[in-house]
């Protein structure tokens, strides 16, 4: 018996391996087309309008969702976008190692948030959307520690927001951790499978 129904199609505006993942291990069967936006130059207009993050993530989303939706209007489309914010200040993926590391040793010792959004568009239509927002404490690392870190996650590091990837070394890095696994991967998906058990994609 299928878990899912055959129509609508199943696209996923997004190029992250970790969003893949997560929907394939739900068993979903779905197309992955990255959606290509000026993101940088979105969040700098966002923060000097001092909006708030969780409305930047979802409007990143949203735009991700509508660049994807023009060509198959047909399909759902899920965007998502993930903001990271510490004390008020935003953070971006890193550019190389030594971003990498200095942005981790910005985190070192403090909480932080991910503003994990997800959106859902048919027909040109927003029919979901919904944010997550996980916590988690960074531990006071050594230098020694970091350096090794990186050294063995290579360039892995600059495509996670926050210089880590929980699903692997990343995991070190931490003395606390508050919400869904899946949210601070970046998709979360206990809001995301309600949604579509509730418009008939999934069987309820």
């Amino acid at each position: 018996m299928r878990l899912q129904a055959e129509t609508p199609t199943l696209i996923l505006a997004s190029a992250s391996s970790s969003r893949r993942a997560l929907l394939d291990a739900a068993g979903l069967v779905f197309e992955a087309l990255p959606a290509h936006i000026d993101e940088d130059a979105i969040k700098q207009a966002a923060r000097q309008e001092k909006a708030p993050p969780e409305d930047a993530a979802l409007l990143l989303a949203r735009l991700k969702s509508e660049r994807i939706a023009a060509r198959r209007p047909d399909a759902l489309v899920i965007g998502a976008d993930q903001i990271l914010v510490c004390e008020g200040e935003w953070f971006d993926k890193p550019a190389d190692r030594d971003g990498a590391a200095a942005q981790l040793r910005r985190l070192r010792g403090r909480e932080h948030r991910l503003v994990t959004a997800v959106l859902c568009l048919r027909g040109g239509q927003v029919v979901w959307q919904h944010v997550a927002t996980p916590r988690l404490t960074m531990r006071d690392f050594s230098d020694g520690f970091l350096d090794a870190y990186l050294d063995h996650e290579g360039d892995a590091v600059l495509s996670s927001v926050g210089a880590y990837r929980l699903e692997s070394l990343g995991m070190h890095l931490f003395d606390r951790i508050e919400g869904e696994h899946a949210a601070i991967l970046g998709l979360p998906m206990t809001a995301l499978l309600g949604f579509l058990r509730q418009h008939g994609v999934v069987l309820a």
